[in-house]
């Protein structure tokens, strides 16, 4: 960026969110709670296609799904699925997803 000599910088203020995530200054805590979960085992399932180094198609294969849904999971789209669904196909992985309750 160039500024001109003796121009003012502009002051930046950052406003930080709920420490939780985004989701929960989004939407109310249970919500929030689930798409949560539904995030990290997303992320966690891309990796694992970044990881694997298969194809959408042989990904697909072995997680029992179609090129299409791989296709979501690689482009992080939340909504098309279920927690429960993201559960299975990450256990089809062999990502060994685990639930933890904290107070």
């Amino acid at each position: 960026m160039n500024r001109k000599p003796g121009a003012a910088k502009k002051k930046i203020t950052l406003t930080r969110g709920n420490p939780h995530g985004v989701f929960h200054d989004l939407f109310d805590a249970d919500e929030a709670a689930e798409l949560t979960m539904r995030a990290d085992v997303l992320r966690g399932l891309q990796s694992w296609l970044v990881d694997s180094e298969l194809t959408q198609t042989a990904a697909a294969k072995e997680l029992g799904v179609t090129q299409a849904r791989i296709s979501e999971i690689k482009h992080g789209k939340i909504g098309s699925f279920s927690l429960d669904l993201l559960v299975r196909l990450a256990a089809r992985a062999g990502l060994r997803p685990q639930l933890r309750l904290a107070a």
